[in-house]
């Protein structure tokens, strides 16, 4: 629907329920119909404002497209999600309109659903005069300010101050395929339930038992519900995110998932013992290079690794199958040209193979090849470049050790989510420079390729987002370089501090924030009244609404995070030249957008081969939402699709890639 239609029919409607509220002078729920006629006269407001902000946008969005056929960005994003707001509001209003006289009319119910439709509206309308500040001062075409620290700095601020309730309340994924809001709620009601037991002595499974006991409270009061996830997501406890994502973990989650999921004859846990490798050099196959196993932080040590295979086939027979297993599914198949080596997502702290089993099982089945995902050791525990040395060594494995996982690997395919398309692009860089075989392509679906926290249109929707929130997203990011914020007391989500050991850390990193921090004790705590806004950024008359639970974002000056093995996008052409094609697959309402399309912009300008394609409406990690609707089960269909042109492309000419020679050390 365009634009200009929806303004139009806001107002239009606005003035209807208006009129419709105050005809008669004596509606019997006055106090809810006077606060029904001051939201829909704010909402107006708003809409007026709105109207040639939005027409600015529109003007120049094909500038930061990464081309004509894949329009998409994070100022695109940001305004379908306040259109989304705007024909939201405009179905209520008008049932206000059409109904208000009714018997059965609900006037509290209604005026309390248009309140939070008009707050989140003003918190978009903050967004879009943010939006506006990075599209004057960022360079031509250029959505993430790399450069400019004190744009960055802005975004934090209003991240911290910014009132975020109202999206976590009634709002809650209102920007989503409708399909997809029950489970939504579902999530935010679970993890705000989770933080009232977290931190006693219980299992996890018996913390997750008794959060079903609080939950009804949250299902009948939005507001509270709102409230308390705002509140968690503010100051988030990492070890209580790491807690609640790994319930998916729980034996009887992936029960569950394996019972609904397709069937595979192969689903084992290998271990990769830690052997020195020789790969044989691209330029010179006579010659050869060693691979050392991992060694960050905690010394060598085996990786982990879970191989998925719809068939069984050549290779396969000296592992134990799984039984009872029909008796024709023990014929062996010849081996699958093919392999994929798969990366998970989960922010670089949370999540193993499991997790993802379903649409690997999936795939495995569509593309009928041998899948091997990689367990590798997550932060903060094993930060940067424990989990790329991991899934570097578990790629050279495979190399060498194809033929047991039922491959000649004549094409390989690189895919991972998020976290682990972040490893799939570097794996592949760590290979052009060490000189040995590159994979053949890759698929990284919603890529994390720059782990700083710089601000860029789509990013202003981690403000609003339930599954990446700002907070959230800056302490997965800080985890995986090595500094991580612990709370001061267990069971306290809002209290921060540091231990010792990170002091050390981050002062061998060089991280002057947490050091300001220190000596200013009110930045490490929420202050009693929200901090200078920002009045350059908003015109005279408006504010948004403020949080009264202020949060603190760590923006460290880590060098590590600028490391090109670690935010790709900052890699010089150098690291990126030999690159195979890049395959990336990114939502339109994802905050990491903007990191996508910059990506996919910066290897086209070298003349990389890389294809962009995006999904609409749905959220960031959509993989693992995947069995839930028929929207995330086309997107990652669109997934597939990419991974099947990796295995079908012609292979190049030979003096451009070194096939793997047969080699055997047992699993």
């Amino acid at each position: 629907m365009d634009y200009k239609a929806v303004f139009v029919a806001l107002e239009e409607v606005c003035d209807e329920s208006l009129d419709a509220l105050c005809a008669p002078p004596d509606l019997p729920y006055a106090a809810a119909a006077q606060r029904l006629v001051n939201t829909i006269v704010q909402v107006q407001e708003h809409g007026r404002a709105l109207l040639p902000v939005v027409t600015g946008f529109a003007a120049v969005f094909h500038h930061y497209d990464f081309e004509p056929e894949t329009p998409a960005n994070g100022y695109r994003t940001l305004v379908k999600v306040l259109q989304s707001c705007l024909l939201h509001i405009i179905d209520k209003t008008r049932y206000v309109a059409t109904s208000c006289h009714g018997a059965f009319f609900r006037a509290e119910h209604n005026a309390c659903e248009l309140e939070a439709y008009c707050g989140a509206l003003c918190q978009l309308r903050a967004l879009m005069y943010l939006a506006q500040r990075l599209l004057h001062d960022n360079g031509h075409g250029q959505l993430i300010s790399l450069q400019d620290g004190e744009l960055s700095r802005r975004f934090v601020r209003e991240y911290a101050s910014m009132h975020k309730a109202c999206f976590y309340g009634r709002c809650l994924g209102f920007q989503f395929s409708a399909t997809l809001r029950p489970f939504l709620q579902s999530v935010v009601i679970s993890m705000v339930s989770y933080g009232e037991t977290y931190g006693k002595q219980q299992s996890s499974l018996g913390i997750a038992a008794l959060s079903l006991l609080t939950s009804g409270k949250y299902v009948l009061d939005p507001e509270q519900r709102g409230a308390e996830f705002e509140r968690i997501t503010q100051n988030l406890d990492l070890q209580f995110w790491k807690s609640f994502w790994n319930l998916t973990e729980s034996g009887l989650v992936t029960g569950f998932t394996r019972i609904t999921s397709n069937p595979v004859n192969v689903n084992l846990a290998l271990t990769l013992p830690p052997v020195q490798l020789r790969l044989p050099l691209t330029s010179d196959p006579r010659l050869s290079t060693p691979v050392s196993p991992p060694v960050a932080h905690t010394g060598p040590g085996p990786v982990y690794a879970r191989l998925i295979s719809h068939e069984f086939r050549e290779g396969h027979v000296s592992c134990p199958p799984p039984p009872p297993l029909p008796k024709a599914s023990l014929v062996s198949k010849a081996r699958s040209p093919w392999l994929m080596i798969h990366f998970h997502g989960g922010g670089f702290v949370a999540q193993t193979s499991k997790s993802h089993e379903y649409y690997l099982r999936s795939w495995s089945k569509a593309l009928k090849v041998p899948i091997l995902s990689v367990d590798y050791s997550l932060s903060p525990e094993a930060p940067f470049p424990r989990a790329l040395e991991e899934c570097f060594y578990a790629y050279c494995w495979a190399l060498k050790n194809a033929h047991l996982l039922g491959s000649t690997a004549e094409r390989v395919c690189l895919a991972g989510d998020s976290a682990g398309g972040n490893l799939c692009i570097t794996v592949s860089m760590k290979a052009v420079s060490m000189g040995i075989r590159v994979p053949d392509g890759i698929m990284a679906a919603y890529p994390a390729t720059l782990l700083t926290i710089d601000a860029s249109p789509s990013r202003l929707l981690t403000l609003i987002d339930p599954l990446l929130p700002l907070g959230v997203l800056a302490k997965c990011l800080n985890a995986y370089a090595g500094l991580w914020t612990r709370p001061r007391t267990t069971g306290t989500l809002g209290a921060l501090g540091r231990d010792t050991a990170t002091l050390l850390s981050d002062l061998g990193w060089g991280a002057s924030n947490w050091l300001q921090s220190f000596l200013d004790p009110a930045r490490s705590r929420s202050p009693s009244r929200p901090p200078p806004t920002l009045g350059g950024d908003y015109p005279d008359g408006f504010q948004p609404m403020r949080s009264e639970c202020l949060a603190f974002v760590l923006q460290s000056s880590c060098p590590v995070i600028k490391n090109p093995f670690v935010s790709p996008l900052l890699a010089p052409n150098e690291l990126l030249k030999g690159l195979p094609p890049v395959h990336i697959v990114a939502s339109a309402l994802d905050a990491l957008l903007d990191d996508s399309v910059m990506f996919a912009r910066k290897l086209r300008d070298m003349g990389q081969p890389v294809t962009l394609t995006i999904a609409e409406d749905l959220p960031h990690g959509f993989l693992s939402l995947s069995q839930l609707t028929k929207e995330t089960e086309v997107a990652s269909d669109l997934c597939v699709a990419r991974i099947r042109e990796v295995f079908l492309k012609r292979d190049p000419p030979s003096n451009l890639r070194q096939r793997p020679t047969a080699a055997s050390p047992a699993v």
